[in-house]
């Protein structure tokens, strides 16, 4: 699958996913969701930045990925937040939606600024190639489990552009 219709269909899936923990009022359901979304920005996260970012770093990508990655870092350091808080705390619902927030400005700014670029940089065979070795470390991470679990070890900096 190309690289950037893979990252745009899980940022739909991950607000989608959000979109329904904001609307539960089951608190085991909420909890249940949270994970689920964890897992899934935890693995989006990571494919992005081990091997999305840096295969299409470039002068005319660099600052958007340097900011990409600060981003990161900022949901990281509330998705720990809230898996270290428990579900009926009152600012559960505050700190749930200011990553709600913070997710869907990420993926706008991606995507209206980063990956036109891509496109323009990689051609289709590229992205192909780059979406499958993406799918497959998101595969590998999520057989591993509960991969938002290693988020809380992942906040003290952004990660490297390498």
């Amino acid at each position: 699958m190309d690289a950037v219709d893979l990252l745009i269909r899980q940022h739909r899936a991950l607000e989608a996913r959000m979109k329904a923990l904001k609307a539960s009022t089951d608190d085991a359901e909420r909890a249940e969701l949270l994970a689920a979304a964890g897992d899934d920005l935890s693995v989006h996260l990571a494919s992005e930045e081990e091997i999305f970012y840096p295969a299409v770093r470039e002068r005319r990508t660099e600052d958007v990925l340097l900011e990409s990655l600060e981003e990161h870092l900022s949901l990281k350091r509330l998705l720990a937040d809230l898996l270290a808080l428990p579900i009926d705390a009152p600012t559960f619902a505050a700190k749930f939606q200011v990553l709600k927030e913070q997710t869907e400005h990420h993926h706008k700014e991606e995507e209206d600024h980063l990956f036109p670029k891509v496109m323009v940089l990689l051609d289709a065979d590229a992205r192909a190639d780059l979406g499958r070795r993406m799918e497959a470390l998101q595969q590998r991470l999520q057989r591993q489990g509960d991969p938002r679990e290693a988020v809380a070890d992942q906040t003290d900096e952004a990660a490297p552009l390498t």
